[in-house]
């Protein structure tokens, strides 16, 4: 089995290939963020068309990568398994992706604009520059991502979350097809939360959109079956090699690096782990659940959910 990750000659060498692949994750996400935050300013494209662009043009690119420079053969995705990804992107960005972009507009969302008013906060993420949006994206993506990491701290914990988030676990490669298998109950419940988070801090949809293409994008590389490296920017934001670890099919290694985007939740908080290897993935038994075990695990029993 390959593990580009392992040095090939001498340490010098290996050195600076661990130094080289800990620049595609960062040199993506914030060109995507800078190049849709332009598209707001400037208006040079259409940033809803940008928008898709940006994270649809994702998909393709990496999968060609994964097939040239993958960190481990046995995770490279076989004909079915594409097939059933596809249902997973499809729904992400034709079901869920919107479903989260009306979330925005509820009356959820709108009671607690109305309470951020009554107490009489200023602070607005909210810019009108290209720097200054990609800046309110990060503090945006911060916050939302505190919420989301004490909520995945939960669904870990108990079994009456885990239930909308095993799918997720029970994916057995890595790959940037598998980043969107997750519930659409999980999906939709996660993510209130963030919309909420967002409201209350009174976000633009320009800030919001730019932060959406970084914790799409993030998540997308998280997922990528290459050798990329964390280096400094894994100091604050989580990485694949961070990811990988926690779709570890050992417990004590999954019940680590919480924080899908932010790393720095899981380092203040006790729950990171700097481990930059994992032997197998998935969950429970270890086997590939089909996709229509994958959808009713929600209403499956506990005694069954620990079975599978």
């Amino acid at each position: 089995m390959k593990d580009s990750t392992m040095p090939a000659a001498s340490q010098p060498h290996f050195n600076a290939q661990k130094i080289l692949w800990s620049l595609p994750q960062p040199m993506l996400v914030f060109s995507s963020m800078l190049l849709m935050a332009s598209a707001l300013v400037y208006q040079w494209m259409d940033p809803d068309l940008l928008f898709v662009m940006i994270l649809v043009l994702q998909f393709p690119l990496v999968m060609l990568a994964e097939r040239f420079f993958a960190k481990r053969d046995d995770w490279l995705l076989n004909g079915r398994e594409f097939a059933e990804d596809g249902f997973w992107v499809f729904g992400t960005y034709l079901i869920w992706v919107p479903a989260y972009d009306a979330y925005y507009d509820t009356p959820i969302a709108a009671a607690f604009t109305a309470l951020r008013e009554n107490m009489g906060l200023s602070f607005a993420l909210e810019a009108s520059s290209v720097g200054g949006l990609f800046f309110m994206a990060l503090v945006a993506a911060f916050a939302v991502e505190f919420i989301g990491y004490w909520a995945h701290r939960l669904e870990h914990r108990f079994m009456f979350f885990w239930r909308i988030h095993a799918t997720h676990h029970h994916i057995t490669k890595m790959s940037i097809a598998r980043a969107d298998r997750t519930h659409p109950l999980e999906f939709l419940g996660l993510n209130l939360g963030g919309a909420v988070m967002l409201a209350f801090f009174g976000a633009t949809p320009e800030v919001v959109a730019v932060s959406i293409i970084f914790r799409l994008t993030t998540a997308h590389l998280n997922h990528a079956n290459l050798p990329m490296t964390s280096g400094w920017y894994g100091l604050v934001f989580t990485t694949a090699e961070w990811h990988q670890l926690h779709h570890s099919q050992s417990k004590t290694e999954s019940d680590t690096n919480y924080g899908c985007t932010i790393i720095l939740w899981d380092r203040l908080f006790g729950t990171f782990s700097g481990k930059t290897s994992v032997e197998r993935l998935g969950n429970g038994t270890g086997q590939p659940l089909g996709l229509l075990t994958q959808l009713s695990m929600p209403f499956r029993s506990s005694d069954t959910l620990r079975s599978l």
